[in-house]
């Protein structure tokens, strides 16, 4: 268990060393994820409609922590091509699981820090406010969800080792359909109706719903002075679907991960740096 705490701190420290390293792009992504949210959010305060403003605004809060944590995850092997380190780090004597458990670590503290410097940015530009709020009921579905989404960063991960030239490619194209259907910032019945389907198989959509009902959101009572944000019993529904995905895509992630590795082992994907 020592040596398991020692592995998996020693690829946080990492993660922390490389961004410090690259410090620069990290403020600039979390300044663009600033500006993004709130012009999007500023389309609600334009319209002079606080429901849609806080629409969109959930969705630009949730959206920023839940694509961070998935693309830090599924970008990782990537990162590790650009650095040259992909050999060394899977040719080092750590479990594949103990690898993963430090990536996907750091990138949820991230994804929070990230989020917090977004709800701030936020609250300099809407009239957004969290009183009313059941915070209580956000983090649990927040918690639930993280294991979803981790298992599909972890899905996503395999197209970096599957090939060097268009696995980084792939993985925003994963997470721009993950987008699209989940109604991060509209009802999904607006969607076409083929597509509309696919909603259902991703956690997003589930995430989305729960919080935007503890925010208040859709609440007659809400108003700009007090969010009526419903108990956590009402997304009951929501939780048992996100833990389900949980428990069967974080599992599954990590299998297809080791399997992938392992082909790309004996054919020699790993040499090539892209």
């Amino acid at each position: 268990m020592e040596a398991t705490l020692r592995q998996t701190w020693a690829f946080l420290f990492r993660g922390w060393h490389i961004t410090r390293r690259y410090i620069g792009w990290v403020i600039v992504f979390n300044f663009y994820a600033v500006v993004t949210s709130a012009t999007v959010a500023l389309i609600g305060v334009a319209q002079n409609d606080y429901q849609l403003t806080l629409t969109l605004v959930v969705g630009a809060l949730l959206w920023n922590y839940l694509s961070f944590l998935y693309n830090e995850i599924a970008m990782s092997i990537a990162y590790e091509r650009w650095e040259g380190t992909l050999e060394y780090t899977f040719m080092a004597p750590i479990s594949r699981g103990v690898h993963l458990l430090g990536v996907s670590l750091f990138s949820l503290l991230n994804a929070i820090v990230t989020t917090i410097i977004v709800l701030v940015g936020l609250m300099l530009f809407t009239d957004l406010h969290l009183r009313g709020v059941n915070l209580f009921g956000v983090l649990v579905v927040l918690a639930v969800s993280t294991a979803a989404f981790v298992g599909l960063g972890l899905f996503a991960a395999v197209f970096p080792v599957m090939s060097a030239e268009r696995g980084a490619e792939a993985t925003h194209i994963f997470q721009g359909s993950i987008l699209l259907v989940s109604g991060v910032y509209y009802d999904i019945s607006v969607l076409p109706g083929w597509m509309q389907p696919l909603s259902a198989l991703s956690p997003a959509t589930y995430t989305l719903t729960a919080c935007r009902k503890l925010f208040g959101v859709g609440n007659s009572n809400s108003t700009p002075e007090y969010l009526a944000g419903a108990p956590l019993s009402a997304v009951t529904h929501e939780l048992l679907i996100l833990a389900l995905m949980g428990a069967v895509l974080l599992p599954l992630g990590l299998w297809a991960f080791v399997r992938i590795e392992a082909w790309a082992k004996k054919t020699g994907k790993l040499k090539r740096t892209g």
